[in-house]
């Protein structure tokens, strides 16, 4: 079993949605984390499965380092597959992000992340 880690998570996020979420402040979610009730998030191990998944081809997007230290209502909730995810149930106090990775898509379509990934 992989060792949670519970000081940072990662959201992976539009550019534009994240200059909107700066500016205000605050990040609501996208349109399925609303429609789920909550925001989605991934640990350091699962970013990767997390592109894959549900960000194929997609271009313009950040990756968001978030402290969880003032997270509230942070819930670790099990997915069909057993595996446990992270699950903010409010939205997204952007003071709480503490790094951004650019997420490149090369000629072929696949994410390219930082080295630490």
């Amino acid at each position: 079993m992989v060792a949670v880690n519970f000081k940072h998570i990662y959201k992976i996020i539009d550019k534009i949605e994240w200059e909107q979420a700066k500016d205000k402040g605050s990040y609501p979610g996208s349109s399925k984390d609303t429609k789920d009730g909550y925001i989605h998030f991934s640990d350091l191990e699962q970013v990767k499965g997390t592109l894959k998944k549900f960000f194929t081809n997609q271009k313009n997007l950040i990756l968001l380092k978030v402290d969880t230290l003032n997270l509230d209502h942070l819930v670790w909730e099990q997915a069909s597959d057993g595996t446990m995810f992270p699950h903010l149930y409010s939205p997204l106090d952007t003071s709480n992000v503490v790094d951004e990775f650019d997420v490149i898509l090369d000629d072929e379509g696949n994410h390219v992340l930082p080295a630490i990934f």
